[in-house]
């Protein structure tokens, strides 16, 4: 089989409907020659396993709860016992604040709130990658990427997510710092606005979608996952053998432009 993941054993966290953007790099890992296991976890897992029939396969949903350190050694084992023990790549595509943390409460929400966030949508990469290191290791190197979205600006009604995004960024820094000498990349995705289930949760989300393709020099369009997913799809690869720490944008341009 040809393709820039062929022969590839693929992770991929955070698909929960076919327009997640987590989905769109399963399912184009696949047509590039990968074989793909999904993650999800609680009510969520019905969800995932019904879309999980429209890739090709299916592959199979595991349980992870990135906050259960237990879920995480079960998806390890699991590698070890279907896998021989090597993984090539993990896609991260988790995000969650509690309803306190966006939509213009910043100065109100409580830590606890914000701890949630904080964990499960940056300290997660850590727990992640870490408790996968052991088959990553054993494919002789691999390549982690994080879905993100930049952070260097404060976004309208995004808040302490924002902040967990920032964290999340330099967690992949550090990442990339201890992990080089396994030969282990970690990367980050800055995706523009695209008009996912998750996008939708956030208040006021139409506020990007109103300005993103008017300024973005290459245009963009939020119902579009397709560039964000072949960025990732190549990062996942060994075509970028020596880049790691980095954040990639895939969003039109819209980063590098002023008013």
């Amino acid at each position: 089989m040809s393709g820039l993941l062929a022969g590839k054993r693929v992770l991929v966290t955070g698909v929960l409907t076919d327009d997640s953007l987590a989905f769109g790099v399963a399912r184009l890992a696949q047509e590039q020659g990968a074989e793909v296991v999904l993650t999800s976890f609680g009510r969520a897992m019905s969800l995932t396993r019904r879309v999980a029939k429209h890739l090709a396969g299916p592959p199979e949903v595991l349980e992870l709860d990135v906050t259960e350190p237990a879920d995480v050694e079960a998806v390890a084992d699991w590698i070890g016992e279907r896998w021989g023990g090597r993984l090539d790549a993990v896609l991260h595509s988790v995000g969650y604040a509690p309803a306190s943390c966006l939509g213009g409460g910043f100065l109100e929400a409580p830590w606890a709130d914000v701890a949630q966030a904080l964990q499960i949508s940056a300290f997660s990469l850590k727990t992640l990658t870490a408790g996968l290191l052991a088959p990553l290791r054993a494919a002789g190197g691999g390549s982690v990427v994080a879905l993100d979205f930049d952070n260097r600006v404060a976004w309208p009604g995004y808040d302490w997510m924002g902040v967990a995004k920032s964290a999340l960024e330099s967690t992949a820094r550090y990442l990339a710092r201890d992990l080089g000498a396994d030969n282990i990349r970690v990367n980050l995705v800055a995706a523009g606005p695209i008009r996912t289930v998750a996008a939708r949760s956030i208040p006021g989300f139409n506020r990007f979608e109103d300005v993103w393709d008017d300024r973005s020099p290459l245009g963009w369009s939020v119902t579009d996952p397709e560039p964000v997913a072949r960025a990732c799809v190549a990062l996942l690869s060994d075509w970028f053998p020596k880049t790691t720490g980095e954040l990639v944008h895939v969003d039109g341009g819209y980063h590098a432009m002023g008013v």
